[in-house]
């Protein structure tokens, strides 16, 4: 049996950032594991410039996303539940010293657009490698009372309910997500799932100096019912 930290992100807004051409800052529909390592740096005090330390961090848990699939009440009891889609929304904001191709800044301020998500809800699976810095019981403490205020992606998504769900042991991640609530929806992992499609994204972050850089990651899609998912 493995022990699984589980978290719970829900929020009005969410916005997981993809590669990024400063004018145009685009969202994955799933959390990125740079921004889950950020989440949880803020809850444990870490700073930006603290390599070592969100490298360690990094290092200490291997992560599976599901997007939940989620159904809502309506007001009369008797008719059936409504199911409830992610959806995108962009918005734009005007940047003054935006990069240029050359890394310089421009002289004049652009628009910037932005996606978000819109009724949007994960459940996250952390599993600790034995020899983590930051181990279950460390992190638990964090989220549950952080340093520094936890966001969804950016400052502007505040989170809706706290982190913290539960701690489960299970012999796997799907056996541990089983027993949570809404207990279906897509699974992005990094352990291998079978009947699942692997696919690379580009949200490692790299550690060696603090201007972010990525590297590739792999990871499983498996769709809720097992049917395979690129969304």
């Amino acid at each position: 049996m493995q022990d699984f930290l589980i978290i719970k992100l829900q929020g009005a807004m969410q916005a997981w950032g993809g590669h990024t051409y400063e004018d145009y800052r685009p969202s994955l529909i799933f959390p990125t594991r740079s921004a889950i390592i950020g989440l949880l740096g803020a809850c444990l005090g870490l700073e930006r410039e603290d390599l070592a330390e969100l490298k360690a961090l990094d290092n200490s848990f291997k992560l599976t996303v599901r997007a939940n699939r989620r159904e809502i009440a309506q007001r009369e009891n008797s008719l059936p539940k409504l199911p409830v889609s992610m959806q995108k929304i962009t918005d734009f904001h005007t940047v003054q010293h935006a990069r240029k191709v050359d890394g310089k800044p421009r002289p004049e301020a652009i628009v910037s657009r932005r996606e978000y998500l819109c009724d949007a809800e994960f459940t996250l699976a952390l599993e600790f490698t034995e020899k983590a810095y930051y181990g279950l019981e460390r992190i638990k403490q964090a989220i549950q009372k952080p340093v520094y205020t936890p966001f969804l992606g950016r400052r502007s998504c505040p989170i809706q309910r706290p982190l913290y769900e539960a701690v489960i042991s299970a012999e796997n991640v799907q056996a541990a997500l089983s027993q949570i609530a809404p207990y279906q929806g897509t699974l992005y992992s990094e352990h291998e799932l079978a009947g699942g499609t692997p696919m690379m994204v580009r949200d490692q972050p790299l550690f060696a100096t603090t201007v972010r850089q990525f590297n590739n990651r792999k990871i499983t899609i498996l769709g809720a019912g097992g049917e395979h998912v690129l969304e």
